[in-house]
């Protein structure tokens, strides 16, 4: 074959390939939409799900909402039967049965099912599959000053606590000897650790949350109950007689409680473990490295510690295109497949890892899981909410309820407790 004719072939050869590339375009790089909140252990785990979209050809779309406005946002779009504004979407056990009916059954994600037991309930559809995976387990937890409190004489009950607290406040060591959240939403952080660590709770009987035995016992509050005043005369104390707390600490979230003891102005404070490595992040902290985890003080009434623990989860709305459905599963089982990204997500956060496959790694090389596993995972524990539609509404009654305790007289307290046994009774009712 001539030089020509080979040129000529090779030109037609160029032609028809170039041809052949019009008439078939290269396919499109999936996109995928992930909505969530601003929080250390969500934006740790987008981390993950960001690298292996690197790997699977996908291209994440980050879309941050503030806590305040994320449920009514989420409900509404996925009510409405939106498809273009979010593919995977955190869930939360608070309205996780609320949202079941919206949203794509997971049991096919690979390790789905791996998760804390009793955890993936809430998140349940009517015919038993999940609609979410974790992200990892969220439960409350003691932070406390190592370098002001040794660990033989930290708090066992209310009383120690309150003891130690004006200790260090009168020795000029810290401004408060306690700070936590204390305002709707952040009821957890005050309120409801305490509430369930003096053997009491929002309905009887004490830590149920199956809704047939809650009905069966008539759906009976305790807001009115000895173990309940006692735990709203605990916080009066605290911010109105002992001063071991803030006075305007009523009106704080986690984030103004958190903010005081990373400066160094408060002894101990309660917040998710998830805030962890937060805590002991110098480049956020004035106390890191002086961070320490322990159980939560008892109160008169109590029968044993009690803490709670949730998973945080993604879902996937059931009204997007198949295609997005696919990537996005496939994308969530390597998450919960990448064990060296959870481990990293631990040490950056203090998150549980979602897949309890890798706990026992952890367990095997890391004294600091060992711990947090034993005061949160040996002891009881409870789910931080209820699991009927009207929940939220029922839990802003409560909250405005103990608020407005707070700011009343402390002789006043059963009387303004009292006067919202019916409308929480009510609220159960209302399913």
């Amino acid at each position: 074959m001539s030089i020509e004719t080979g040129i000529r072939r090779t030109l037609a050869l160029t032609g028809i390939l170039a041809c052949a590339a019009v008439a078939s375009p290269a396919r499109a790089e999936t996109t995928l939409n992930v909505c969530y909140i601003n929080h250390p252990v969500q934006v740790a785990n987008v981390a993950i799900l960001e690298k292996w979209a690197a790997k699977q050809g996908i291209k994440i779309n980050k879309t941050l909402t503030s806590y305040s406005v994320y449920l009514p946002k989420i409900t509404q779009m996925l009510s409405s039967g939106a498809t273009d504004q979010c593919d995977i979407v955190w869930n939360n056990d608070d309205w996780g049965q609320d949202l079941a009916q919206y949203l794509e059954p997971l049991d096919d994600v690979t390790n789905a099912r791996n998760a804390a037991e009793g955890q993936l309930e809430p998140f349940h559809n009517a015919d038993g599959k999940t609609t979410a995976v974790s992200i990892t387990t969220t439960a409350g937890i003691l932070f406390y000053r190592t370098d002001l409190i040794p660990e033989a004489d930290l708090p066992k009950t209310w009383a120690d606590l309150v003891k130690i607290s004006q200790k260090l406040q009168t020795e000029k060591k810290v401004k408060w000897g306690y700070v936590g959240g204390m305002s709707y939403t952040n009821t957890f952080f005050s309120f409801w650790w305490t509430l369930w660590n003096n053997n009491c709770d929002i309905y009887g009987p004490a830590y149920e949350r199956d809704n047939k035995k809650l009905a069966a016992s008539g759906w009976k509050p305790m807001i009115d109950s000895t173990c309940q005043i006692q735990t709203a005369e605990f916080w009066w104390d605290a911010l109105n007689k002992d001063k071991i707390s803030p006075p305007g600490m009523t009106t704080y979230s986690r984030d103004e409680a958190n903010a005081i003891f990373q400066a160094g102005d408060s002894a101990f404070t309660v917040a998710d473990t998830t805030f962890l490595g937060t805590f002991n992040n110098p480049e956020k902290s004035t106390v890191a490295g002086k961070v320490g985890i322990a159980r939560f003080p008892e109160g008169p009434m109590s029968t044993g510690g009690r803490t709670w623990i949730d998973i945080w989860g993604w879902s996937i709305p059931k009204t997007i295109p198949d295609d997005r459905k696919v990537a996005a599963k496939k994308l969530l089982g390597a998450m919960l497949s990448d064990a060296d990204g959870q481990i990293e997500q631990w040490n950056q956060t203090g998150g549980p890892p979602p897949n309890t496959e890798v706990w026992a790694t952890l367990e095997k090389n890391d004294a600091g899981w060992r711990k947090l596993y034993d005061i949160l995972f040996k002891s009881a524990h409870v789910h931080d909410a209820y699991y009927f539609r009207n929940w939220s509404t029922v839990h802003k009654i409560y909250s405005d309820t103990m608020i407005r305790a707070m700011k009343g007289s402390r002789a006043d307290i059963p009387q303004v407790l009292k006067a919202s046994v019916d409308a929480i009774q009510a609220g159960a009712a209302t399913k």
